[in-house]
């Protein structure tokens, strides 16, 4: 069973990461996270999926994962977990369009990304994850209906 990370630790794993980068990749993470954190001070970070072939990934979650924040050589990636179910307004999603759960954000070396439209993003995210948290009470289901005889008659 793994152990999770805590969250004074996650944020020091995300301040390494930043540090570790030391590029581009590192400054438009530092600045994900900050624009993360304007959307909803409430959001926690988190540092998932830590494995052999991986030393993890910065994870940003309020009532569930909102995104996450990916390295890679040529983009800074940012996967809404159900970002399927957000309207995009903006256009900002423009990458894993075509799954049914997932959208995520390439931010590419010299890239400007909307920030007002990014904020209203996680929101809708965070939105969604609390929505899905509080679901009242379902009422109870009525009896189902007594079937009809068959108006077809034995000959």
């Amino acid at each position: 069973m793994k152990t999770p990370i805590p969250l004074e630790s996650a944020s020091a794993f995300i301040d390494a990461k930043i540090k570790e980068l030391g590029d581009w990749r590192g400054k438009t993470l530092a600045r994900v996270r900050e624009i993360v954190h304007e959307a909803d001070p409430e959001i926690v970070e988190e540092w998932k999926w830590v494995k052999a072939t991986s030393p993890g990934t910065p994870v940003w979650s309020r009532g569930g994962i909102v995104c996450t924040g990916e390295t890679y050589k040529n983009a800074v990636k940012m996967t809404f977990a159900k970002g399927a179910a957000l309207k995009d307004p903006s256009g900002l999603f423009n990458s894993s369009l075509e799954g049914n759960v997932r959208r995520a954000i390439d931010i590419h070396e010299g890239e400007k990304v909307d920030e007002a439209a990014l904020k209203e993003l996680i929101r809708a995210a965070v939105a969604l994850n609390l929505k899905g948290k509080y679901k009242p009470k379902s009422k109870p289901k009525s009896k189902p209906k007594p079937r009809r005889a068959s108006s077809k008659r034995a000959k």
